[in-house]
This record gives structure tokens, C-alpha cells and sequence, in this order.
């Protein structure tokens, strides 16, 4: 475990769990930096030793911790060790960022309403891996990603917050993936910035929203096409 003592701390304390370069984790860092941000990430946690982000919060003075998977028996075994470095770490908050690993239910349930995770596909379709090659195996023009609570079901906790982006003729799995990634960068901050300052909760299964603003005349459509929805209704 490592750290660097005297930084500020405002808002709630979060801790994100990563398993590779942590791109996500870092969006969350950046926009902790907006006046008036109601959390603050003070740990990032590993089960991969060499993971990229790490060394990125290091330099950014924030707590780090690696708790490798494969030196524990069981999975019980390891999420214990998570929940007791959670603890220490004083996190509120838990924000999975490209965290690879499968929770228990018994783990999803101390932090029932308090963790949050980030998907690549407008959930609830295509949970799992690989969404952008199904993405584009399946034909759909409209592709994105989704920041939602945590649940004992893989991908299948309530909605915070989705962004869309346009699937394009030419695309690839990396072309797409990118233009997913832009969206997950927007929508993560944005989510538990909501959820820090108590907008948005968990209830009975259900996201409850309060006081965050919306354009409902906003529609995107993809391939864009001028479209008169005015015609017809004379």
C-alpha cells in the first residue's frame, strides 16, 4: 500500500478498482478537479500487480493497493481482503473501472447502493465481453455505454446513466471502441458526481433521480438524416 499524506479531502471518499491501465479511474480524477465536486477518489485498488493506472495514481498522490486474485484460495478469500482494504481506506464509494473480476453475491451486498461499474453497450444488451465485434455483428447503428449500480447479476444492476454514439458503415472493433470510450469518459464523472451528492440513489432496485437536468428534446439518430416530424400533422 502506498500513498502520499496531506492531500485535501472533500465530498465522499471513493476508491476505484481497476485491472489495466485504469482510463476510466482517470476521467474520474481529472473531473474531481471541477469546483464543487462532491467526491474525491483517495485509493486505487488491483488485483494486478503491474497494472498501468497504478502508476498513474501514484503520480497523482493518490493511495494505491495491489491484492493479486491468484495468491488467495478462494474468491471468498479474496474479496475479503478488497472489503477489509476498502475499510482502511475509509471508501465510501466503490467506482469499478475495468476491474476483470466476477463479484460474489455476499461481496455485492456490503456495498449494495454504494458501488458502481461502467459498461461498454447500452445494457441491457450485449452484458459481457466483446460488445463492440457483437455490436457490429448484430448490425445495430446505435451503440454506447452504460455507468450502472452494481448487483449480484454480471451487468445487470439498475441504470444510472447511459451515453449513445453512432455505429458508422466503415467501422471497426477498434474504431468503435474508441468512440465508446470518448462516452464512458463523459458519463462515469458525471454518474458519480450524481451519486456522491445524493441525486441519484438505489431504492428498492430501482435508480432514483433528483434534480439532474435533461434536454428531452434531444434525439440522436444514426445514420443522421434531416428528418421533418412536422410533416404529416397538419
Amino acid at each position: 500500500m502506498s500513498g502520499t499524506a496531506g492531500r485535501q479531502e472533500h465530498g465522499k471518499k471513493v476508491a476505484a478498482l481497476i485491472s489495466g491501465r485504469g482510463s476510466n479511474m482517470r476521467a474520474l480524477v481529472e473531473a474531481q478537479a471541477q469546483p464543487g465536486c462532491p467526491y474525491e477518489i483517495v485509493a486505487v485498488i488491483s488485483n494486478v500487480p503491474d497494472a498501468a493506472g497504478l502508476d498513474y495514481a501514484r503520480q497523482q498522490g493518490i493511495a494505491t493497493a495491489v491484492i493479486d486474485h491468484r495468491e488467495f484460495d478462494s474468491r471468498e478469500a479474496f474479496e475479503e481482503m478488497l472489503h477489509e482494504t476498502l475499510l482502511v481506506m475509509q471508501a465510501e464509494l466503490v467506482a469499478c473501472a475495468g476491474f476483470m473480476r466476477i463479484m460474489t453475491a455476499e461481496f455485492v451486498q456490503r456495498w449494495e447502493g454504494r458501488m458502481l461499474n461502467i459498461h461498454p453497450s447500452l445494457l441491457p444488451l450485449f452484458k459481457g465481453l466483446h460488445t463492440h465485434r457483437r455490436v457490429l455483428e448484430a448490425g445495430v447503428r446505435i451503440h454506447g455505454a452504460t455507468v450502472h449500480f452494481v448487483t449480484a447479476e454480471l451487468d445487470g444492476g439498475p441504470i444510472i446513466i447511459q451515453g449513445a454514439v453512432p455505429v458508422l458503415a466503415d467501422d471497426t472493433e477498434e474504431t468503435l471502441a474508441q468512440r465508446v470510450l470518448r462516452a464512458e469518459h463523459a458519463i462515469y464523472p458525471a454518474a458519480l458526481w450524481e451519486v456522491a451528492a445524493g441525486n441519484a440513489r438505489l431504492e428498492n432496485g430501482r435508480v432514483i433521480l433528483r434534480d439532474w437536468p435533461f434536454d428531452e428534446s434531444t434525439t440522436l439518430t444514426a445514420p443522421m438524416a434531416p428528418i421533418d416530424f412536422s410533416r404529416g400533422q397538419e
